[in-house]
């Protein structure tokens, strides 16, 4: 392997580890900083970075889960109402993403982006 890939190999790594970190200790959030690495570090397609986004997430929110769960934080009555909303939410937004122009999806995520930290701040 040569020693650039490497590089972008260990760096690929420490993003991973970071968006691990802050879905783990918030609960969320990691993919706010994998889409914008995967797009402007790595240079991927917009829908490209959403989507394989949603898969580095998947095994990070489940681990996250478990480890929750075992601890007592969740409140499981909630869990299955809200989870079936997500999923029936997350087959259409997959399906709205296949076929959204690349500029909209960029802009619907700066705008969700910048409306939860604004919501966090004004908390």
């Amino acid at each position: 392997m040569s020693s650039e890939k490497l590089k972008k190999n260990m760096l690929k790594a420490a993003v991973g580890i970071a968006v691990g970190v802050i879905n783990g200790t918030l609960g969320g959030g990691g993919g706010m900083l994998c889409v914008p690495f995967l797009e402007n570090i790595l240079g991927e397609d917009v829908k490209v970075s959403h989507a394989t986004t949603v898969l580095v997430i998947f095994p990070v929110c489940l681990t996250a889960a478990v480890v929750y769960s075992l601890s007592g934080h969740t409140n499981a009555p909630d869990v299955f109402f809200i989870m079936a909303g997500a999923i029936a939410g997350g087959v259409l937004g997959s399906l709205a993403l296949a076929g959204a122009p690349p500029k909209a999806v960029a802009a619907l995520f700066a705008v969700i982006v910048a409306a939860a930290g604004a919501g966090m701040v004004w908390r």
